[in-house]
C-alpha cells in the first residue's frame, strides 16, 4: 500500500517532468543552402549521366548526415532565370544556413558571393579558374570563406580544340556556343594559344535562351564553322538534346564537357565525372558542419577526364574518326 506522502511525490514527479520538457530549448538542426538551376524534379546540369543531385544527398547520408533527422536542406530554384539566383542567395543567408552550396553554374556561385563573406561556400561546377577570378587565395590554403571543387582548369577548352581537329582533320573555323547572360564572349589565351599551334580560328556565337539556339547554330554554319564547342552551362546542359536535335539536322559535330551532352546526340565530350564533383562537395559540406574552416581547405581540382564519342553521332555526319581517337576514349556509345 502506497501512503500519502510517496503517491504524492509520485505525482509531484509526473507533473513537473512535462515542465521541464517543455524548457529545453529545441535542438537547432544544421542547414546547408543549395542554390539550384531548374525546378524541383526537373532534368538539370547536375543530373548529367542519370546521377543527379541525388548523388550529393547520397553521400552525405553516408556521412551520417540525414535530412530531417540531423541536417535539413535548404533547397532554392532558379527555375532557368539566373537573375533569381541574388534574390535566392540572400534568403539563405537571411535564415542564417550553415553552408551554401551554389550548384546552378557561375551565376550561383557569385550570387552566393556576393550575398555573404562569412558563411562557407562550397563550390562545384561553378568555377574554372577560382585564382584568376579572385575567388580563393590559393589552391592549398583558399583562405576566405570559399572552397570546394574546380569544375574544369581553363586548358580544357584548348583539348577540346585538339579533339576536334583530330575528330575532324580539315577543321580551319570553330564556333563556340556561349551563354551571354554570364557575360560577354571571350576566347582565352589557352584557347587562343592552342587555335594559332592548331590552325584553326575561333568564333563566338551568343544565346541568352533555347529561342536562340537555332539561329546561332545555323550562324556559325553560315560562317563557315566546320564544328562547334558547346559551352556546358546550366542553360546549354539542360536543353541538350534540344541542341543535339539541331546539330544533327544542320550536320554540325560538336565537342562539349559532360558527358550527358555526349548521351544527347552531341559527337564527343570530354571533361572530368560530375558525378564526382557532387560526391566530393558533400564531403566538404561534411567537414564544415563538424568545425572545419572553408579557408584551410585544399581547393580539389580534377584528376581525371573521360572522353566520351558517340558513334551513332558520327556515323550521321558521315565521319571516319581516327582509331586512335576511339582507342583513347573512356566510352565509345554505338
Amino acid at each position: 500500500m502506497i501512503d500519502r506522502r510517496s503517491l504524492l511525490g509520485v505525482l509531484s514527479v509526473a507533473l513537473i517532468m512535462p515542465l521541464i520538457g517543455l524548457a529545453q530549448p529545441a535542438v537547432k538542426l544544421p542547414r546547408v543552402g543549395m542554390l539550384l538551376p531548374g525546378t524541383p524534379g526537373s532534368i538539370t546540369p547536375i543530373q548529367a549521366g542519370g546521377a543527379g543531385f541525388s548523388v550529393f544527398e547520397d553521400q552525405l547520408r553516408a556521412l551520417g548526415w540525414i535530412e530531417g533527422r540531423n541536417v535539413l536542406l535548404e533547397r532554392r530554384y532558379a527555375e532557368e532565370r539566373y537573375e533569381r539566383y541574388p534574390q535566392l542567395a540572400v534568403e539563405l543567408v537571411r535564415i542564417n544556413v550553415d553552408v551554401i552550396v551554389p550548384a546552378g553554374g557561375s551565376a550561383s556561385l557569385k550570387a552566393a558571393m556576393d550575398a555573404t563573406k562569412t558563411i562557407p561556400i562550397v563550390m562545384v561546377a561553378s568555377s574554372r579558374d577560382p585564382i584568376g577570378e579572385g575567388l580563393i587565395k590559393s589552391f592549398a590554403r583558399p583562405g576566405g570563406n570559399v572552397t570546394g571543387l574546380v569544375t574544369a582548369p581553363a586548358e580544357i577548352g584548348s583539348k577540346q580544340l585538339e579533339l576536334l581537329k583530330e575528330a575532324v582533320p580539315a577543321l580551319s573555323r570553330v564556333g563556340i556556343i556561349w551563354d551571354a547572360s554570364l557575360g560577354p564572349f571571350r576566347v582565352t589565351k589557352q584557347v587562343d594559344d592552342a587555335a594559332r599551334s592548331l590552325g584553326v580560328e575561333v568564333l563566338g556565337f551568343d544565346v541568352r535562351g533555347p529561342a536562340d539556339f537555332e539561329r546561332a547554330i545555323a550562324d556559325a554554319r553560315k560562317s563557315q564553322a566546320g564544328a562547334l564547342v558547346v559551352s556546358s552551362t546550366p542553360l546549354l546542359v539542360t536543353h541538350r538534346r534540344e541542341i543535339a536535335e539541331l546539330l544533327g539536322k544542320l550536320r554540325m559535330p560538336a565537342i562539349a564537357l559532360w558527358r550527358s551532352q555526349a548521351e544527347a546526340g552531341l559527337l564527343m565530350t570530354y571533361g572530368p565525372s560530375i558525378t564526382s564533383e557532387f560526391r566530393s562537395a558533400a564531403i566538404y559540406v561534411d567537414k564544415i558542419l563538424k568545425g572545419a574552416k572553408p579557408g584551410d581547405l585544399p581547393v580539389e581540382q580534377p584528376t581525371k577526364y573521360d572522353l566520351v564519342i558517340n558513334m551513332k553521332t558520327a556515323k550521321a555526319l558521315g565521319l571516319a574518326i581516327p582509331p586512335s581517337l576511339l582507342l583513347r576514349a573512356d566510352e565509345v556509345i554505338q
